[in-house]
């Protein structure tokens, strides 16, 4: 099995992923030159798959690797590393490979699990196979280092049991916030981070609830961690919020590389299938989008328009340094360059891959999404590009609705933000928006949004006062991209200290002091010569329930480049694109046999 990850470089999560794993994994069971197979399921698969490669376990004398749900040839003179969930599926095919001494598949067993193992499921493993076990620990992982400063718990049920008035009061919700909150505490102690608590009060309760949990799991984590010298909350703070916080920039278009591309083009687990490498008749390929890629990280939080002036640039630099090209730069003349010149190929096939994508963006964007944009920025904002007051919302969303070349997620979506820029409408335009659009079948994707605390109905009762944002006018921008995600105002208000108490209540009684920006009293000494050095400096980590959008995740290394002193990092249960959130809006309200939620509960 291939491991198609990044390197274990100096990676921020990924990095601290990997060296957790070697000292908690390969260290505690190394022996000078004795290799070993490593078992995985499917969530360690990926964990893996995302911090190393199979070259980097091979360093750790791993010379297998296997899925542990597959049935599998005996190795009886080679000793086993099982890296797994302690799910029940896990632990039966652990079981089933030391069924009996005779017909047992490897020497012996290092069992590793990636957090709490629930008692009945370790006690059926210890009657079952404990001859076998030589060493049995939780290494408390149990979230993916998504890239450097993002990670994601992958368990996108979530937005489901937390948000379907279905599932409220019920256990499947009490038992989900519980496996969240359990997976947030093993990002804090991976990140050695004893973070204070806060949570955003509205619009509904699911942050106050996780928030207590996270609290009561991390003060009984670092009571009982004999190794930890963590005591102190003043160098981190977590803040959990609802998904419901910021509806606005889940369904806008983003114009910006990364959001762009996983918005408008087919990307299915990072992977682009459509790219084009030796020219417009040349054959489809697949594309892996990763931190390993320098340029890809380099220019995924780029404006699109500078994206498509920056890669012809690279292209033109390399192709005149070798001299290999004359004239117009095209794409079938680097594929010639390409054959020409292997040892050069690599060099060229990331900037290649990087200008398809964009130039497929840019196709989307002029044939549909160009005009659109200005109606949802003008929505959004409620200003125009003169920054002039807009008098009537109905007036800038009804060309949208009348133009046919728009399919209905792009008509839905900018009803949505029609909706939200009035803070909701009457129950008559709203059926009026649904009939006229014809999306009788698809109105969940927007009256279900109540269920997130978004007002879709106007009410007097439930009138919500609109957030004050930052003004951001004298901010350089494009003018199709004047929308700033909330979250930003949020993180470097939190960076100063300057969230209302009463919006973000902390869950201790007794708050720690915070001190995100790194302003220190003069009489305080500096520990370090090295300002630009995040690693020991302060840590704010940010947790939306239900989602973050890939605008959201570049607001995280935005404001940490802005801030030298604080690294923000932010995560979710999963990563959202505008289709996959309407999709799910549209089920939440749906009877739970229907929605098909995926049970890996730990029975």
């Amino acid at each position: 099995m291939a491991l198609a990850g990044a390197a274990a470089g100096e990676r921020g999560l990924q990095s601290m992923v990997w060296h957790r794993l070697k000292s908690s994994v390969f260290d505690d069971c190394r022996k000078e030159e004795e290799w070993k197979i490593i078992l995985l399921d499917d969530f360690t698969t990926k964990l893996l798959s995302l911090c190393c490669k199979m070259t980097d376990l091979l360093a750790e004398g791993i010379t297998v690797v296997e899925n542990v749900y597959k049935n599998r040839e005996p190795v009886p003179h080679m000793k086993a590393i099982y890296l797994i969930t302690p799910t029940k599926k896990s632990i039966d095919g652990l079981i089933n490979d030391f069924m009996s001494k005779s017909s047992s598949k490897y020497k012996a067993a290092y069992v590793y699990f990636t957090d709490y193992c629930p008692d009945n499921l370790f006690n059926k493993m210890k009657s079952s196979c404990s001859k076998a076990i030589r060493r049995c620990k939780e290494i408390n992982i149990s979230f993916f280092p998504y890239e450097s400063q993002v990670f994601t718990l992958d368990v996108p049920d979530a937005f489901y049991c937390c948000y379907s008035p279905t599932l409220e009061k019920t256990s499947d919700k009490d038992a989900m916030m519980e496996t969240v909150a359990q997976q947030i505490v093993t990002l804090c102690a991976t990140l050695k981070a004893n973070p204070g608590v806060r949570y955003r009060s509205k619009p509904l309760d699911n942050a106050s609830k996780l928030g207590q949990l996270v609290e009561e799991k991390l003060e009984n984590y670092y009571k009982n961690d004999e190794e930890s010298q963590i005591k102190d909350k003043n160098n981190s703070l977590l803040l959990i919020i609802d998904r419901g916080f910021d509806p606005v920039s889940t369904v806008l278009h983003e114009l910006t590389f990364q959001a762009m591309a996983y918005d408008l083009l087919p990307i299915e687990n990072d992977t682009y299938n459509r790219y084009k490498a030796d020219g417009p008749s040349g054959k489809e390929r697949e594309a892996i989008l990763e931190e390993e890629d320098e340029l890809w990280v380099k220019i995924r939080h780029k404006h699109i328009a500078d994206v498509l002036e920056e890669i012809p640039k690279l292209l033109k630099e390399v192709s005149t340094k070798r001299k290999a090209t004359e004239g117009k730069l095209s794409l079938s003349n680097l594929a010639h360059l390409m054959k020409k010149m292997p040892h050069f190929r690599k060099q060229i096939t990331k900037q290649v891959v990087h200008l398809n994508i964009a130039e497929d963006c840019m196709s989307k964007f002029k044939s549909n999404i160009e005009k659109l944009c200005k109606t949802e920025q003008d929505l959004a904002l409620g200003t125009d590009v003169e920054g002039q007051k807009v008098k009537d919302s109905m007036r800038v969303l009804l060309p949208v609705l009348l133009n046919k070349n728009h399919d209905k997620y792009d008509k839905i979506r900018a009803i949505l933000l029609y909706i939200f820029s009035t803070n909701g409408t009457t129950q008559e335009n709203l059926d009026k928006l649904i009939q006229n659009v014809q999306i009788e079948s698809d109105s969940d994707m927007i009256k279900n949004w109540q269920y997130l605390g978004v007002p879709i109905i106007f009410s007097s009762a439930t009138q919500q006062r609109k957030q004050s944002r930052k003004d951001r006018s004298s901010e350089e921008t494009f003018q199709l991209s004047r929308w700033t995600p909330v979250i930003k105002d949020v993180m470097e208000d939190a960076i100063e200290n300057k969230l209302d108490s009463k919006e973000w209540p902390y869950c201790s009684r007794c708050p720690p002091a915070w001190n995100g920006s790194g302003v220190v009293s003069v009489r305080q000494k500096t520990k370090t010569n090295q300002p630009d050095d995040r690693k020991s400096g302060s840590k704010l980590i940010i947790f939306i329930i239900g989602g973050i959008t890939y605008s959201e995740m570049r607001c995280a290394y935005e404001v940490s480049q802005a801030c030298k002193s604080c690294e923000v990092i932010i995560g979710s249960t999963h990563i959202l694109t505008p289709k996959r959130l309407l999709d799910d809006i549209k089920k939440v309200n749906k009877p739970k046999d229907i929605v098909c939620i995926k049970d890996e509960t730990r029975l």
